[in-house]
């Protein structure tokens, strides 16, 4: 680490020597963001006035992820950097901020809380304080005040701008609304009240439509064999026939709960570049019909 944090000292270096960063060769603001979802949230407000970087590349890990050399780089023609409170800024936006005194940092989450899941045991009792839920950007909810941080910033960085923000963000706002209010109709229609997950990612998502979430992963940790059994006679019970399970984890646990259960395995990635795809997907798979 030391070396690698090493060299990306000496290229960021080098870069400031030659004076303030040039502005894009298009005019367009260079726009820097964590995970891949924020991007969309940012196009759909900035359109093709902004240009953005993900720091955390698709398919990657938000707790592990170290940025790349030229990625550090890069940040020094950056404009704003809006952060949306995952592992990965924990560990790095200290660093970023000190590659480019310019840039502005910006707290997309700013006005949410965050919710410190507790996590029920098997029965769903006794129940276990759980650590502050980063997965904002899975509630359509949420996502409106995210929206709104982001098109502030926009206007106050390019005021020239700031209608085209307005009206962009508005037309995103209208969207966002329609989409909880077709998955909450669906909901309520097919009855869905509960759904079980490997990795407790989707827990806003939840909060926002009235649902229990179960999870099969406890603290961050693979269930037991003991705890893999009660977690398969718990979804019996409830009648639970799909498990939601990440891309980018291992889906071994799941595949044997759906195995037993007669159900199935739902990939559905909370790092997706389809975000709104991926709120349907999970909704439809739920409800057993499709978003209209």
């Amino acid at each position: 680490m030391r070396a690698s944090f090493a060299s990306l000292v000496m290229i960021l270096a080098l870069t400031a020597s030659c004076g303030n960063p040039p502005a894009p060769s298009d005019g367009r603001l260079s726009v820097f963001v964590s995970i891949v979802p924020q991007q969309q949230f940012v196009e759909r407000i900035a359109g093709d006035l902004v240009d953005v970087t993900v720091m955390v590349e698709a398919g990657s890990d938000p707790h592990t992820y170290e940025p790349r050399p030229a990625q550090m780089a890069a940040l020094q023609d950056a404009s704003v950097y809006f952060t949306i409170g995952v592992p990965f800024e924990d560990v790095w936006m200290q660093r970023i901020a000190a590659s480019n005194p310019r840039i502005r940092i910006v707290d997309s989450a700013a006005g949410i809380t965050r919710v410190a899941r507790e996590e029920s045991d098997e029965h769903g009792h006794e129940h276990h304080e759980g650590a502050l839920d980063p997965h904002i950007w899975l509630s359509p909810g949420l996502v409106k005040i995210q929206a709104g941080n982001i098109c502030k910033a926009l206007q106050e960085i390019d005021p020239a701008n700031s209608d085209v923000y307005a009206d962009n963000l508005e037309a995103f706002l209208t969207e966002l609304d329609l989409l909880s209010t077709e998955i909450r109709t669906l909901f309520e229609r097919s009855g869905t009240t509960e759904f079980l997950v490997f990795h407790p990612a989707w827990g806003y998502f939840a909060d926002e439509f009235g649902l229990e979430m179960v999870s099969v992963e406890q603290g961050g940790q693979e269930p037991s064999p003991s705890e893999l059994a009660e977690m398969i006679e718990l979804a019996r019970e409830r009648g639970i026939t799909v498990v939601f399970a990440q891309p980018e984890f291992s889906t071994d646990a799941a595949d044997v709960i759906a195995r037993e259960i007669g159900g199935s395995v739902v990939l559905v990635s909370p790092l997706s570049e389809d975000w709104d795809g991926s709120m349907r997907q999970i909704a439809e798979t739920l409800a057993g019909e499709p978003v209209e």
